[in-house]
């Protein structure tokens, strides 16, 4: 350890340990013993939930399947059966989280109390997911969305259809309700990426949404969202960002009045 005078002593780096082998489940067959996976109880829940605490703790780029595996203490092919693949491993992941908002008790799945406050608690348990795995939230911007005509980060049919029913419910036309729906999502998305990017997530560049992507049975059984699929598959980004850019610029106006 070498030290300046009057510094203080750096201590000399110490190397990182090296990692633990990788199991290797052909070997224990030979040698006539259990495989890891005979030795560890597995399930999809389980493999998700090591998936999800990997990207809170390293990031999305250090995700491969035998980095799962080792994980959790199986061999990697041993994770196949539970997920097919990287792509279905992160569509998962994406369900865990979207799961919990089902789970947060603030948020309601209808306006108890006026769409306003409905809003607010939806809004705030969006962010509060954001906020619980910044590394993994940009997933919810890039995997593709349950029907192609769903937007980030409210991209599930279950609450697509919870946010249009709820405001109709409170007296919106349709076409007012997949308006506020749009803005709604485009001011979230935009804002929690610029957030959880300050945490050290990566948001770009996200991969590309499959247009195509349609589960037309699943989606036909949420009636609210099947019916005004037409309206939300509606491309309206340059209208959106005028009124977005306008509505800024318009708070800027009181912010300049109220500090000038």
């Amino acid at each position: 350890m070498d030290a300046t005078p009057g510094t203080t002593p750096v201590p000399d780096a110490v190397p990182d340990p090296a990692p633990d082998p990788v199991p290797d489940a052909d070997a224990a067959v030979v040698a006539g013993e259990a495989v890891p996976s005979d030795r560890v109880a597995l399930d999809r829940d389980r493999i998700l939930a090591a998936a999800l605490a990997h990207i809170d703790e390293q990031g999305l780029a250090g995700l491969t399947m035998r980095r799962l595996g080792h994980r959790v203490g199986v061999e990697a092919m041993s994770l196949y059966r539970y997920v097919p693949g990287k792509e279905e491993l992160l569509d998962g992941v994406v369900e865990l989280l979207i799961g919990d908002l089902r789970m947060d008790p603030d948020v309601l799945h209808s306006p108890t109390h006026g769409w306003q406050d409905f809003l607010q608690r939806l809004a705030h348990g969006v962010r509060r997911v954001a906020l619980a795995h910044p590394k993994a939230f940009p997933l919810v911007a890039s995997r593709p969305p349950e029907a192609p005509w769903l937007r980030p980060p409210l991209r599930s049919l279950e609450w697509v259809d919870a946010f249009l029913s709820g405001l109709l419910e409170e007296g919106f036309s349709d076409e007012a309700a997949v308006a506020a729906y749009r803005s709604f999502t485009s001011f979230l998305l935009g804002t929690l990426l610029l957030e959880v990017s300050a945490h050290g997530a990566d948001v770009g560049p996200l991969d590309v949404v499959d247009d195509h992507l349609a589960d037309d049975v699943e989606a036909s059984r949420h009636a609210t969202v099947w019916r005004l699929r037409h309206d939300l598959a509606h491309d309206a980004a340059a209208t959106e960002f005028e009124v977005a850019l306008e509505s800024l610029l318009e708070r800027l106006t009181l912010v300049r009045s109220e500090l000038g």
